[in-house]
């Protein structure tokens, strides 16, 4: 089914609803214009601004140090999905070692099931009945898709019993530690914890198959309280065990790891012990796939452990000076529609004219209007109307949601696949 429907998309006809692409591309199937191998800076070839690319090279880069990283510390890996939800990734990310796919939304469910992927994470709590019901058809339709989510309370596990009557297979659950008061979902308190599990027991259409949780949400982060909470995580984890509660299963499942503590989760989750079932250690970052260049560039792991490699910023956006209405402004037409910008302002680069480059600098982004970047230009800087302007970007999830088909280009501009997303 996966292999299928990713033939599909290389069928899909190249038109209007995708940006930047060249306009004479338009009646191409995306294979087609493909196979041509066109140059984002080429005169004639067509690409127009604005326009997000990624980096061949520093993709496969970033999909192979994590494939070797959690390798190297025992991890299963499955990398958050909502960050590209892109399939042709997803099923790159699963050629390179990845477990399955974490997602939050059942919407982006649909979205693997639909390009065949057979295990899925949903690191989520899910009480919608509708959604409810389309797991349990895909469950009992499929013996080999295996589907894991969040419980956090007893009214939950009440609404999805209820939704589930009757089902074939149950559905796989685990409890949701919060990361403290303040902090996001899942249960506070140990207490809590034990109550929801007892909940789980209580019916037939569920099995309680672990913990997990998400540490970036620990209040005033620090290595000391990130790793106190995961130790919290896997102790809760032992006494569940010790407890009987995971009998139905047959594997244990410990699940944390956003982009900014996976050092913590590896150095954590080597610590546990051996319990009465194989333990499914399950790490979920997924902004290492493009990673950025200031947020998790600031944030990310390997800054602590640089022996263990570097993760490399693998979009870049290109957008045309329209204005340079004195000297010290210019304007390009990309903004809101088209960068990041809640974390970060996007970081100018390098500037390309004439068919060369030259770095940019001098210029700095302070503010976007919807279609405008707008650019504080200093006595050095050497842009002119014209120009093109390549910017780094912040957080990833951001950056994808805005594109629907994405050139990944080499490094001298020669696309060599599209990226096409579901948002």
């Amino acid at each position: 089914m996966g292999t299928e429907a990713l033939t599909r998309l290389a069928e899909e006809r190249v038109d209007h609803r995708f940006k930047g692409l060249p306009p004479d591309a338009d009646g191409l199937t995306v294979a087609e214009l493909t196979t041509q191998r066109r140059n984002l800076f080429r005169d004639g070839d067509g690409f127009t601004t604005p326009l997000l690319a990624l980096s061949a090279e520093r993709l496969e880069h970033n999909l192979a140090l994590m494939e070797t990283y959690t390798a190297r510390h025992g991890l299963a890996f499955a990398p958050h999905g909502k960050t590209s939800m892109a399939p042709q990734l997803f099923h790159r990310q699963i050629e390179h070692g990845a477990w399955g796919i974490t997602l939050a939304l059942p919407h982006q469910v649909r979205v693997a099931r639909a390009f065949g992927i057979q295990r899925v994470f949903l690191a989520n709590e899910l009480v919608d009945t509708s959604a409810l019901r389309w797991i349990a058809g895909e469950l009992a339709a499929d013996p080999e898709f295996r589907f894991v989510c969040y419980v956090d309370s007893v009214r939950g596990v009440e609404l999805m019993d209820a939704a589930l009557g009757g089902t074939a297979r149950p559905v796989d659950v685990v409890v949701e530690i919060g990361a403290g008061d303040g902090a996001r979902t899942g249960v506070r308190s140990e207490a809590e914890a034990r109550a929801v599990a007892d909940a789980v027991a209580g019916t037939g259409t569920l099995r309680l198959v672990g913990v997990a949780g998400y540490e970036a949400q620990v209040p005033d982060a620090s290595p000391e309280r990130v790793r106190a909470w995961l130790e919290r995580l896997v102790a809760l984890a032992v006494e569940f065990d010790g407890a009987g509660r995971f009998a139905k299963a047959s594997e244990i499942v410990v699940s944390a790891g956003g982009s900014e503590w996976f050092d913590a989760v590896a150095d954590v989750f080597a610590g546990v012990p051996e319990l009465s079932l194989p333990v499914l250690k399950l790490l979920r970052s997924g902004a290492y796939v493009s990673h950025d260049d200031v947020h998790y560039s600031r944030l990310t792991p390997f800054n602590r452990v640089p022996e263990e490699g570097a993760l490399e910023p693998a979009f870049r956006l290109w957008a045309q000076v329209v204005s340079r209405p004195s000297p010290a402004e210019a304007f390009v037409n990309a903004g809101k529609r088209d960068a990041a910008y809640d974390l970060d302002l996007p970081v100018a680069h390098v500037v390309r004219r004439d068919g060369g480059e030259h770095a940019a600098t001098g210029i700095e982004v302070t503010a976007l209007s919807d279609q405008h970047l707008w650019l504080r230009t200093g006595p050095g800087a050497d842009v002119e109307v014209g120009d093109w302007v390549g910017f780094g970007l912040s957080h990833p999830c951001t950056s994808f949601d805005k594109w629907q088909l994405i050139p990944v280009a080499e490094a001298d501009g020669t696309v060599v696949d599209y990226i096409r997303t579901f948002f």
